[in-house]
């Protein structure tokens, strides 16, 4: 798989439309030398998988910025597997709950629900790009 491009579907999930932090990810993915299937904003589980599928893409990565992403992130991971894509790396970032809580427990929650990478506001997509390449490369996928 040595010098293939990685694909990555990215989105905004569920009743979320922030769409300026999707457009910087795209941006900065897309020059990183990734194949990014965007997905806007508003995005279902099911359009995050179904993407995934069609596009045999790597890495799904989730954003949800209004504080609900703990109730709309719930079960991909399971739905992946169901899917037959269970292998697909699984990242989320944003303001994911609502309220002040610690982000070491926001983290926890969410790797317990199957995420591989969680990411806090204010995240630089320099670090995200350089955890996926890392995973990526742990898997055999050479990439850009």
């Amino acid at each position: 798989m040595q010098g293939k491009k990685a694909k990555v579907v990215l989105g905004v999930i569920g009743a979320d439309c922030h769409a300026v932090g999707n457009k910087i990810l795209n941006y900065a993915f897309t020059a990183a030398g990734f194949e990014v299937v965007n997905l806007g904003v508003l995005v279902s589980q099911q359009e995050f998988i179904n993407a995934a599928i069609e596009t045999d893409a790597q890495a799904i990565l989730v954003a949800s910025l209004y504080g609900h992403g703990e109730m709309d992130c719930r079960g991909l991971r399971e739905r992946c597997i169901e899917a037959g894509i269970d292998n697909t790396l699984l990242y989320v970032g944003g303001n994911l709950v609502v309220g002040k809580t610690e982000f070491k427990q926001i983290e926890d929650k969410f790797y317990q629900m199957g995420y591989n990478r969680v990411y806090g506001p204010g995240t630089l997509p320099d670090q995200v790009i350089a955890d996926l390449k890392q995973d990526l490369a742990q898997r055999g996928f050479g990439c850009a």
